[in-house]
């Protein structure tokens, strides 16, 4: 579709419809019926009880604080930052990454480390091991995504932040080189989200970068001094509403350790500017090529459809995703895609700003997505937050995906003022119901009884290797917090870290689909996802009683596709492309209880 013709839709919606986000808090208006949560059935027959999650952060050692200000004055304090996991030195214990944030004060001043890097230790615990990694640089740290970029069988993490980014080569041991200079990949300006993805299948992964809005340090906008620094009748930061929006960047990767950026000559520059945050790469259209969702603030989103000739073709207005099911523009912050309801096709999930629902778009195929946010049930507890980390994961092992949304404001003086949102916020847990609807659960998961904060990036994955996802949020100005899954319902689950060959070594873009007890699951690997975050790149699906797969298809980022068949269940497997399975490692019996000690061993 050509440039004009989304602009023209977007110019259409534009008339009939406003979503001032920020600035002027336009509201979704929904009927009342609607808004109603239904109350949570927690003993429906044939499900698993809800696993409890254990905040185990102080014991774990995590206590390096996140860099912000009290006041968050400017839009710039607000945005940051993402978390990540990742297996640094090949030992299948996984590693936590944060990006640290900073102060206008401090920027100014050099800025902080971008990144906090914790080794996990042989017992569970972590350690900050930064400086002795080598992340020293110093700066604005936004968000973090992973890959291994020049596929010689070590992780490397880039790292997005305000005023330039960092590529960090893998070196092995949990040793990093910063090679951003050699690689081109500075950038500049105010990033925000990465994602690493093939896009043209040649076995190097390329990149993308998301931008903001534009902000010059030296002329912030002044607190509260115009019409779009306003909240509810209360004085806030400026933004993004009334400020300049940045284009992206596409990176494709030469294969010599260079990128060359060809976001024009790919057509996913962004020439209007928009105000970009969540991005990921996927293939929404299951016709094996890797496609571009980017979440944007306060305007339409894109979803860049892959040519498979190295051009995209926008067609977020198209499918259905680019506004609400009623056209409105919404605050889109973290995304995921997932196979909620077995359908083959992956869905698509974005959380928003206060008033507006987070969003749940069903894929319908050839006819785009359905949004199904009220009549799913996870628009209704949503609406009074504003969120933004998620990700679909099964926290049971029933091989059905749940959702998890982490929420957080980011005016601090809505505690001033009685106009019912607070600064900190309650985390969301969603159910699946295995019939398209979902039921709102925190309370009964324990989460309603850990500490409010103001969060933004979350990660997931399957930190302690006991076969259940945990997660690591991200507290704006504090310590994160570590959630561990107490999950022991004696339902089976597996696995799965895939090694490219042909296909880039970390296996990014890769998909399984996996078929247990005559119900087929699907999932990719992706470097960058949620909200500014990373994800355990190996793939966890929960398998219900199934204690056997029936097989296993990997479809490989350059189109192979392997099959596997009678896999048992409760392991941990390596697959190396055109070798098949080469090393498995035992999850605890399913069941087994998760333990108080911090790595459950």
């Amino acid at each position: 579709m050509s440039r004009w013709k989304v602009l023209f839709g977007v110019l259409l919606a534009g008339l009939f419809f406003s979503g001032c986000l920020w600035a002027q808090s336009t509201r979704v208006e929904v009927p009342a019926s609607a808004m109603k949560t239904p109350k949570a059935n927690v003993n429906r027959p044939g499900f698993p009880p809800i696993p409890k999650f254990k905040d185990i952060t102080t014991q774990a050692g995590l206590t390096a604080s996140h860099v912000s200000t009290g006041e968050k004055r400017y839009i710039i304090e607000s945005m940051s930052g993402g978390v990540g996991l990742l297996d640094c030195d090949d030992s299948g214990r996984l590693a936590i990454v944060m990006a640290n944030g900073s102060t206008a004060d401090r920027y100014k001043a050099g800025g902080d480390p971008m990144v906090t890097l914790y080794r996990q230790q042989a017992d569970g615990t972590f350690k900050d091991t930064s400086k002795e990694a080598g992340l020293t640089r110093l700066g604005w740290g936004m968000g973090v995504a992973v890959a291994d970029y020049d596929n010689d069988g070590k992780l490397d993490l880039f790292v997005t932040g305000y005023g330039g980014n960092v590529l960090y080569r893998g070196l092995g041991d949990c040793k990093f080189e910063d090679v951003t200079e050699k690689a081109g990949l500075r950038g500049g300006g105010f990033s925000a989200g990465a994602a690493w993805g093939d896009y043209d299948r040649d076995g190097n992964v390329d990149l993308f970068v998301s931008r903001y809005t534009a902000v010059d340090m030296d002329h912030l906008p002044a607190f509260g001094s115009n019409k779009y620094c306003k909240y509810k009748g209360v004085l806030v930061q400026c933004g993004p509403w009334g400020l300049i929006g940045q284009t992206d960047f596409l990176y494709h990767n030469r294969g010599d350790g260079t990128f060359e950026e060809v976001s024009k000559k790919a057509g996913v520059h962004d020439d209007i500017g928009y105000y970009g945050l969540g991005v990921m790469w996927t293939d929404y259209d299951n016709d094996g090529w890797p496609d571009l969702l980017v979440a944007n603030d306060s305007v339409p989103s894109y979803l860049y459809h892959n040519n498979k000739d190295g051009t995209f073709t926008d067609l977020g207005m198209l499918t259905g995703v680019a506004l609400s099911g009623d056209g409105m523009e919404l605050g889109s912050m973290g995304i995921d895609f997932g196979d909620y309801d077995h359908s083959g096709r992956f869905s698509y999930f974005v959380t928003h700003f206060a008033e507006q629902p987070n969003s749940l778009y069903h894929n319908l195929g050839e006819r785009g997505f359905d949004d199904v946010t009220w009549t799913s049930g996870v628009g209704q507890p949503s609406y009074p937050y504003v969120g933004w980390g998620t990700a679909f994961f099964d926290m049971d092992n029933d091989g059905w995906l749940d959702l998890f949304v982490a929420n957080g404001h980011v005016f601090p003086q809505v505690d001033t003022v009685d106009v019912g949102a607070r600064y900190r916020e309650p985390l969301l847990l969603h159910r699946n119901n295995r019939d398209g609807t979902f039921d709102e659960v925190s309370k009964e998961a324990g989460l309603t009884d850990l500490p409010l904060k103001s969060r933004r990036g979350a990660a997931f994955g399957d930190i302690f290797n006991t076969g259940n996802v945990d997660v690591v949020l991200l507290n704006v100005g504090e310590p994160m917090t570590l959630l561990k899954n107490m999950n022991s319902d004696g339902n089976h689950r597996v696995l799965f870290k895939l090694v490219g060959t042909k296909s880039n070594r970390a296996a990014i873009g890769a998909r399984i689909t996996v078929r247990a007890a005559g119900v087929q699951q699907m999932a990719e690997v992706r470097g960058g996802a949620s909200y500014l975050s990373q994800n355990d790149l190996r793939l966890h699906f929960g398998l219900g009683g199934a204690a056997k797969m029936e097989w296993v298809e990997i479809q490989w980022p350059t189109g192979k596709v392997e099959k596997l068949e009678n896999v048992s269940a409760d392991s941990i497997y390596t697959v190396v492309e055109g070798s098949g399975i080469q090393s498995s490692k035992p999850l605890p019996n399913a069941g087994a209880p998760a333990g108080v000690p911090v790595g459950g061993r």
